[in-house]
């Protein structure tokens, strides 16, 4: 059965796996770029991948909506659930069978506190098996780093990577992790939120395709990919 990824703006995901209903770092509410609200997603399960306020977003109000369960590293997931919200723990190398597919925290190279000041662990990034077997790999906010050949050593299908510069890898770093990883299809993320964040995704869409084999995929938030 297919799976439905759709960017909702800036690095927040929602996947549709076989009715499983998952968001990543759902920033709505206060996103310029949102294309929905945090009172009109379903979910059953939420991934947040550091402590950031553009992340960690909607994700409390959400799950006391909808019952979800909050996966995060045990930091992240021990904050939430002191505020009365279902979590489950992993950390950076850690896999587990969820009933959407067998995730694993993988590195990233960023920062994580969370909004309160709270000390947030380590940022991480997503790599899903899905049931089918396909990978997805979402790197989340994070530099280039080499261990992306280990992870492209998997095979994935879909690698969404930010390209905003300042706070996670520009243009040219995020090529370079095209190359390392190899995905099939490739999302640029984490761009034009703001204009310190400000790229022209066609721009590096064409680069991808010039000097790879990846096809890239320049999502309007709102827009899905079937996988």
């Amino acid at each position: 059965m297919a799976t439905l990824l759709t960017w909702l703006g800036h690095a927040a995901f929602s996947l549709d796996v076989a009715g499983v209903h998952v968001l990543v770092d759902p920033f709505l509410a206060d996103n310029p770029m949102a294309a929905s609200k945090p009172d009109s997603l379903p979910a059953d399960f939420i991934l947040v991948s550091h402590g950031h306020a553009d992340h960690v977003g909607d994700t409390l109000a959400i799950a006391k909506r909808t019952g979800a369960t909050v996966i995060s590293n045990a930091e992240i997931a021990g904050w939430f659930s002191k505020k009365g919200v279902k979590t489950h723990a992993q950390h950076l190398g850690g896999g587990h069978k969820h009933a959407f597919g067998y995730l694993k925290l993988t590195l990233a190279l960023h920062g994580s506190g969370l909004p309160d000041g709270s000390y947030g662990g380590n940022p991480a990034g997503f790599l899903l098996t899905l049931p089918q077997g396909k990978r997805i790999y979402l790197a989340c906010d994070t530099g280039l780093f080499g261990d992306m050949a280990l992870i492209g050593d998997e095979g994935i299908e879909v690698a969404a990577l930010p390209i905003g510069d300042n706070f996670t890898m520009g243009p040219d770093d995020a090529l370079r992790a095209v190359k390392l990883i190899r995905p099939a299809h490739v999302i640029p993320i984490h761009y034009n939120t703001w204009g310190l964040i400000a790229q022209d995704p066609d721009a590096w869409a064409a680069r991808v395709k010039a000097e790879t084999k990846s096809i890239p995929h320049v999502l309007k938030p709102g827009e899905s990919l079937t996988i």
